[in-house]
């Protein structure tokens, strides 16, 4: 059936439109001040907002309302409420009030804290964010909100994301004010967050723990067939997967996610989703009801949607590309270059401030993509490596030259690309190519920011995006702002920042080992783990950062650097547990019923002629025996390093531990494993293999 697109696309949205439909006029323009120029909401308007709010909410099914936050899990949390109250003689009626809109009261001792609160010191306060929309899903009326402790802390991600806005947009405010712009009131930040996943058949998904507990396989012989033959990208959609896509389509339209690409990845079974820009804080609120969609449209198809960065290994691993950029609030896009980008004085300047930020804090936008699963992905099959740099092409990098240099730029305008197919037009050919292994790369008039895995909240990298920038913006302005000659100043500033900053620009391969050893020469960081990154966290000039421009308190950032060293060891604990679990309980057992079959079989030839070959028989017999027993030795060592890792006390020592201990072993025992799965029938082999796994959706 053919589908309306326009008359569902944000159906089950309370939107703008919406609003502009139900509200008094005056106040939909006092809540629609607050949003765009990012003030506070009147309180006098609360109660019929929400009044109007839960009217909607009700005709579209709903029943109840919830506080929609993201808390330091990764994930969001919601406590549903129902609208009704008594009102005596065993009636109820429908009510939503102002207050309820604007505060809620969450438990804030069962979120993780980073010891911010005691488990005796419960009391947590959610708080409205009318600049993201609320919708209805399932029968709630879902309201967007930050999330903090009784005394005041930041409990989520929200929260520092909305003051990193805030001090891009008060510091950008500054900047072009300097190029004789009076009008513009706020400078907003837009993201678009492309999405990729893979997709595995749920009865298979059912019978591997790994998946289950892990996200992904901790073991797995690699197929005949993986993505070598570079088919699966861009290729023909499976008719179950397009159904399933179809549906998810459909899904996102009526909650006004502009879902609007969609197509095969690199890996067998391998997707993307990508939507069209949104603010950012209301683009990574989309992109987390992405993955809600992603995962339960699967299951209404017999699928699941796998999310982890690397849930096989050998192939390529999903991530998300944070396509970002800054504009005005009159809509002018502060990264597009002019018609002669070496004329473009604000747009050099701009370059320049990014340059700096994503230098001077390279560590920190290491440590916002930083976690197990990326760990697995980062460096290879298309994913950047774990050196951060920036590629600007080479139209772009004359330009600094020139600058660098002093001398002239001589701007050779845009190549035609004639393809020498008549039926085929000429056209004009990008001042950048796409560079895949770049971290952060310019593509015409944003930045690509490639490093984020496919299961992180996308709120970390944007609030170190904006507050690095914001900084470049704050010190920029200090200058400028004091010039006696403008001109001449800001000629200097951009010569001296792009002279000082040229480090991190890097043009070529990112996974060539030439590259390593020039980054090294360079002084840029290589922080390869997920531990090293979590270490940087607290130096004192992010500290700095992060309490000038009012983003993250000293406290706020300690308690995040607590969480992040307890999630890590949490998580390879659990995998190295599940891993002992299947090899003991599942694989062992397989391979040692699979290797007595073969010596019952031999027995049984030489039981009718002696001299029968059974050469193969003993050869499989002795290698798996030989395998299992080290395996056997590996997983009981494993459970060893394990145990010995999680009786640490101090977070960081027994992250460290599991980083610099118990993952070796893990990749020991895996090793044995993989190695045994190809040498013993299929069928005893406990679960399913890579080739199923992946071909067989």
């Amino acid at each position: 059936m053919t589908k309306n697109v326009p008359e569902i696309f944000g159906c089950m949205v309370f939107n703008e439109e919406v609003m502009r439909q139900r509200l008094p006029e005056d106040v939909f323009n006092s809540l629609r001040r607050t949003v765009e120029q990012g003030k506070e909401i009147d309180p006098s308007i609360a109660d019929v907002v929400a009044s109007a709010m839960k009217d909607w909410a009700i005709e579209k099914g709903a029943t109840h309302y919830t506080h929609w936050f993201q808390p330091l899990t990764g994930v969001t949390a919601e406590k549903h409420e129902a609208f009704l109250t008594p009102v005596g003689g065993g009636k109820v009626m429908m009510e939503f009030s102002g207050k309820a809109l604007i505060k809620g009261e969450s438990d804030a001792s069962s979120f993780p804290s980073g010891g911010l609160r005691a488990t005796f010191e419960a009391r947590g306060y959610t708080a409205w964010d009318p600049a993201s929309y609320a919708f209805v899903k399932d029968g709630t009326l879902f309201i967007p909100t930050a999330f903090c402790s009784y005394t005041g802390e930041a409990l989520d991600t929200k929260t520092p994301l909305l003051r990193s806005m805030d001090a891009l947009s008060n510091e950008g405010v500054r900047i072009v004010r300097l190029f004789g712009d009076t009008e513009t009131r706020r400078i907003n930040t837009t993201v678009g967050i492309e999405q990729e996943y893979f997709i595995i058949d749920k009865e298979m998904y059912d019978l591997r723990k790994d998946l289950i507990y892990a996200g992904r396989t901790l073991f797995g012989a690699p197929p005949p067939k993986g993505q070598e033959m570079e088919d699966h990208y861009y290729g023909e959609l499976k008719t179950r997967i397009q159904n399933y896509m179809a549906d998810l389509d459909e899904a996102l339209w009526r909650m006004g996610v502009p879902a609007k690409t969609k197509h095969n990845e690199g890996a067998p079974a391998q997707h993307e989703l990508a939507p069209v820009f949104s603010t950012t804080n209301m683009a990574i609120d989309q992109n987390l009801l992405i993955m809600t969609y992603m995962k339960k449209i699967a299951e209404q198809h017999g699928l699941v949607c796998l999310l982890h960065e690397k849930p096989y290994a050998g192939v390529a691993g999903s991530g998300k590309h944070n396509n970002w950029s800054i504009g005005t609030d009159s809509g002018k896009n502060l990264l597009k270059p002019g018609k002669t980008p070496a004329e473009n004085k604000q747009f050099l300047l701009i370059l320049a401030a990014v340059v700096k930020a994503v230098d001077d804090y390279q560590d920190l936008l290491r440590l916002s993509v930083a976690h197990p699963g990326n760990d697995h992905r980062l460096g290879g099959n298309e994913a950047p490596p774990a050196v951060i740099s920036m590629f600007i092409g080479d139209d772009l990098q004359e330009v600094v030259d020139s600058i660098i240099s002093g001398t002239d730029y001589k701007n050779p305008g845009r190549i035609k690309m004639n393809l020498g197919i008549p039926s085929v037009p000429t056209f004009t050919k990008d001042t950048t190519d796409r560079n895949r292994t770049s971290p952060f790369a310019f593509t015409g008039n944003k930045f690509e920011f490639r490093m984020p895995g496919s299961s992180q909240n996308m709120a970390l990298p944007n609030i170190v995006l904006n507050t690095a920038v914001a900084e470049s913006f704050r010190q920029f302005a200090d200058v400028l702002e004091k010039a006696e000659n403008f001109d001449v100043a800001l000629q200097k500033l951009i010569k001296e920042t792009l002279t000082v900053h040229s480090r991190i620009i890097f043009n070529g391969n990112g996974y060539s080992a030439e590259w390593k050893k020039e980054a090294a020469r360079r002084g840029l960081l290589n922080l390869k783990t997920s531990v090293d990154a979590f270490k940087t966290f607290s130096d004192a000039k992010n500290v700095k950062l992060f309490e000038t421009h009012g983003v993250m308190s000293e406290t706020e950032i300690r308690s995040r650097v607590e969480i992040l060293f307890e999630n890590y060891a949490k998580l390879i604990n659990i995998e190295a547990q599940t891993m002992v679990e299947m090899a003991m309980r599942d694989i062992l057992p397989a391979v040692n019923a699979y290797t007595a079959e073969v010596a019952k079989g031999a027995s049984a030839k030489t039981a009718v002629v002696s001299t029968a070959d059974i050469s193969m028989e003993t050869d499989l017999i002795q290698r798996l025996s030989s395998l299992s027993g080290k395996a056997y030795l590996q997983a009981r060592e494993l459970k060893a390093a394990d145990a010995s890792a999680m009786a640490k006390t101090d977070s960081e020592k027994r992250a460290t531990a599991f980083a610099e201990r118990v993952i070796p072993v893990m990749e020991k025992l895996r090793a044995l494993v993989d190695e045994m799965e190809t040498i013993t029938s299929a069928e005893f082999w406990p679960v399913p293999n890579y080739g199923d796994m992946m071909f067989r959706v």
